[in-house]
């Protein structure tokens, strides 16, 4: 009989079969995700990356996992020029949509600046805010 164990350290090696089953699960489903991973970086002066955005691209979309200016970079348009970067790059890699999420009102305005629509809303996550989920068409 199989065996259920609960851990707050699993090894890569057990989380490499978790992603594997799961990536030749959907790739027999749907079709091969062809993920790609894609980073915009911001460099200081001296080369040292200091923010940026970072996701990847599959199935069509642009799913932007992280992005972050530093304090002293806010509110010159730095997040709207990574997510433009980013969409570019997605657009020529045959994605057709672009999403994202975020609990941040400011990141929210950001985003829908940017031309992203809402979609979604999960309240109290975290407590006392609401994670936003957000899409984009790319337009082709």
């Amino acid at each position: 009989m199989n065996k259920l164990e609960l851990t707050a350290t699993p090894s890569p090696d057990d989380l490499s079969v978790i992603g594997e089953e799961l990536t030749a699960f959907n790739a027999a489903d749907v079709d091969p995700a062809e993920r790609q991973l894609l980073a915009v970086l911001i460099r200081d002066v001296s080369g040292k990356v200091i923010g940026g955005l970072s996701g990847y691209t599959a199935w069509g979309w642009l799913f932007t996992q992280l992005l972050f200016v530093p304090e002293s970079e806010r509110g010159k348009g730095l997040a709207g020029q990574l997510l433009s970067k980013a969409e570019e790059e997605a657009t020529a890699r045959g994605c057709h949509g672009a999403w994202i999420d975020t609990f941040s009102p400011h990141a929210l305005k950001a985003y829908l600046r940017q031309g992203y629509e809402i979609f979604g809303e999960l309240p109290d996550f975290p407590k006392g805010r609401t994670r936003t989920f957000l899409r984009k068409s790319l337009g082709r």
